[in-house]
Parts: structure tokens; sequence; C-alpha cells
């Protein structure tokens, strides 16, 4: 029985990851340390005899040490998300995404673990204006958040060539799906949104609404995860990935997404109003990735489209978030 570490793992990804492979008969433990990810995304797993968790902090070495004693592979989910949360506060994002990342892969090389797999960022991306985005053409980062995220790419980069530690990044494009937390003041674009229609609440599109996203569904990540996670293949480790699906939607065509999924429970939800207000500084006009190397050397295929994924997270929202 293999056994994963999933950093991060009381959180929207994390817990994903965690029922996943615990479904496969994995052995999985959790490390958080309950800052953005909840207890209630891991109350299902307690009684799995082969789930542990570790309440604990990256930025301490001590305690990811202990987190990857006798695992096979690594797949580091913790970090601070979000563009507005880095601009506010740099030096907790740096902590947690630099300071965290850098003592969890040392623990990982350490160990001797088979696979260090991580979750990189399209905010990587940066400047660059390129359509779809390729992994080898980035430009300069636009915010703190970007930097954290690119600096992850750069040690992973040094520690397979320096150490042999196998590492593979993805950059995960605007994952959304179930248990995605649509409270707080980070909360993603699509749980808040879902929100503030079943409450008939009007939304607040940041600029024209022509702004676009490569929205991507949980599941195609999961499957990431595990191809990169799996892979044997040489050429396909040490580098990095687009974890996307490979289309462009603005936020626009994602409101009426929205609402049509969402009438379906609530006719009024067809009539509320849209808010349009300041772009949000640090954010990517556009954003679409290329999925052609993850296809040719991990095999990716994608199972959902912006549509299906975004009918399963409403389903989902309206039976978790209703009443």
């Amino acid at each position: 029985m293999k056994h994963i570490l999933i950093t991060g793992g009381a959180g929207f990804i994390g817990s994903n990851l965690t029922e996943y492979f615990l479904g496969k008969g994995y052995q999985v433990t959790c490390l958080d340390n309950f800052a953005t990810g909840h207890r209630y995304n891991i109350e299902p797993f307690l009684e799995n005899k082969n789930y542990t968790l570790i309440e604990g902090d990256i930025r301490d070495f001590s305690t990811c040490q202990q987190a990857v004693s006798g695992v096979d592979y690594v797949l580091h989910q913790a970090a601070l998300g979000s563009v507005p949360r880095s601009i506010k506060d740099p030096q907790t994002s740096n902590e947690v995404n630099v300071t965290g990342f850098l003592n969890m892969i040392t623990a990982a090389r350490d160990e001797k673990v088979q696979k260090f797999v991580y979750a990189a960022s399209s905010s990587t991306y940066g400047d660059s204006e390129n359509l779809p985005k390729v992994e080898d053409i980035i430009g300069k980062p636009l915010s703190p958040y970007a930097v954290t995220k690119y600096v992850n790419e750069l040690y992973a980069d040094i520690y397979s060539k320096t150490y042999g530690l196998p590492c593979i990044g993805l950059r995960y494009f605007n994952v959304f799906g179930r248990r995605q937390d649509p409270n707080g003041a980070y909360a993603a674009v699509i749980p808040l949104f879902v929100k503030q229609l079943m409450n008939h609440e009007s939304p607040v599109i940041n600029g024209t609404g022509e702004f676009s996203r490569d929205f991507t569904y949980i599941d195609n990540v999961i499957q990431m995860n595990e191809l990169a996670m799996l892979t044997t293949d040489e050429k396909a480790v040490n580098t990095v990935y687009n974890t996307a699906v490979g289309d462009r939607t603005t936020l626009n065509m994602l409101i009426s997404y929205l609402k049509e999924y969402l009438s379906s429970f609530d006719p009024a939800i067809a009539e509320v109003e849209v808010v349009y207000g300041p772009n949000r500084q640090g954010d990517i006009p556009h954003s679409l990735a290329s999925i052609e190397k993850a296809k040719s050397l991990l095999g990716y295929q994608p199972t959902h489209t912006i549509g299906q994924g975004l009918q399963e997270a409403v389903q989902w929202y309206w039976e978790n978030l209703k009443g």
C-alpha cells in the first residue's frame, strides 16, 4: 500500500484529493494548520484506518519532517492563495508559499520520496500576452502571490537537478468544484457568485466582464495529480504542466451559465441583476491554457468541460448551502 502525504489536505483541492486516493486504497496523511482549510472537509475521513491527520504548519521544518516520515509521494497543496491577499500582506504569503514550500521539498528530499508533486499557478504567466499559455513562455509576475509560485518552480528545478528529487509542478488554472469555500474576504469567484445568486444578491464583476479564464473542474485536477504522481516516463518528470481544460470563458459568460443552472432550482435567480465595478489590481486580463504538453507526456484527457463542471458544482452547492 503506497503512502501519500497531502499538504493542505483540509482545503478545497486537498480534501478532494484525499477522498479520491483513500477510495483507491492508498494510505493518506494530511498536514494542515486550518488557516484556510476546514475540519468539516475532513470529517468523513477521520474514521478511515488509512487516514492520518497531522495538525501543523509547513513553516515549521520539524513538522514537515514528521509529516513525510514513511511517505512514498508528496502532493503539496498547502499555500496561501489569492492575489488580493498577497497584495495586502506579502510577507505572510512569502512565509507560507516560499519558506513553507522550501521546508516541505527539503523534508521530502531527505526522506527520499519517490515523487514531489506540487501546486503551481497560472499566475506565473504574469504579463505575457501569448494565448494560449504554453509552459515555456512566461512574463513578469503581476502580484506577490505570482512571485511566490514562480519561486516554487525555481526551487523544484534546482532540487531535481541538484539532489535528484523527482518533481512535477501543476500550474492550476482557476480550479472550482465541490467543497470550494464561498465565504471569506478571498473567496474564489465561482462559489462567491453561486452563494450571492442563491441569496438573490447582485454579484459584482470586476471590470466589463470580458476578462476571461480557463476555469478547471476539480475532477480534471485530481486526474492530473494522479498522472503526475504515477508517471514513470523520465521525459515527463522534472517539469511543469498546465492543469486546465483548454477553453476560455468570460466572466459575463460565467454569470450566464450560473444563472441558467441555478434557475432550474429557483426561477427567480434568472432575474438577479449583475453589478460592474473597477478592475482588480494584479489581475491577468485573459487566461487560456494549452494542454498539449500534459496530453502528450502524461496522457491527460479532461473529463469535464466548463459547462459540465459548473452543473455538478451548482448541484453540490444547492444541496450543501441551502438552509
